[in-house]
């Protein structure tokens, strides 16, 4: 399964804000955004001193990159995606964060089992949860209303669980899912909203840029 491999740091600088892709570290002083706070590359420092304005079709460009590097989708993936909420009823942009919302790995971000969500993609490629009681590895897997994803029972056991026990009921989960920190378990109760989708991208650049 394609994914991108390369430094993560890199992304967030080149979108100019923090995009937490590797959890906790971003909150810290070690993130490169704030040591590094512009673009990477060898002009990278002169875009603090000599800011460009952006053509719309920039302005597009980079909110679906965005939108893109957070959830970890490569381009094809992601308009496929596109494709899939342009069907839909309802509004594009929304429908698609929506489905973005819905992939497993991101839910078991959200629900506390992974500090990110390259982290949640590696566990769960890893077969350390179940999906309604069976085996799921694949993270692009979209969940539904009333499904159950839990950790193995035999993986409890492994050093991660034991310590994310600890710490796992200071991490929120939204209000369209719910969590069991004891059992190691959450259930989806409905569809995310558009107001219980945190994250900075405005979606109805993303329908302009597919739009042209």
């Amino acid at each position: 399964m394609a994914r991108y491999t390369g430094p993560v740091c890199k992304l967030c600088r080149r979108e100019g804000e923090k995009l937490f892709l590797k959890g906790e570290r971003c909150l810290t002083q070690k993130c490169a955004l704030e040591r590094r706070p512009y673009f990477p590359g060898m002009h990278g420092r002169e875009s603090q001193f000599r800011p460009r304005r952006k053509s719309s079709y920039a302005l597009q460009l980079r909110e679906k990159q965005k939108a893109r590097r957070i959830y970890g989708v490569l381009e094809r993936q992601f308009r496929r995606y596109y494709n899939m909420a342009k069907r839909q009823d309802g509004l594009t942009g929304e429908n698609l964060l929506i489905i973005l919302e819905r992939r497993l790995d991101n839910v078991v971000y959200r629900l506390g089992f992974a500090s990110s969500r390259s982290q949640a993609r590696q566990l769960v490629r890893h077969g350390h949860f179940e999906l309604n009681g069976r085996r799921a590895d694949i993270p692009s897997i979209l969940v539904k209303p009333g499904d159950v994803i839990s950790v193995k029972e035999k993986n409890k056991k492994l050093t991660y669980f034991k310590e994310l026990a600890k710490e796992i009921e200071h991490r929120p989960v939204p209000d369209w899912m719910s969590r069991d920190s004891l059992n190691m378990t959450g259930r989806i109760l409905g569809f995310p909203r558009r107001e219980d989708i945190n994250i900075p991208v405005n979606e109805q650049l993303i329908v302009e840029y597919y739009s042209r």
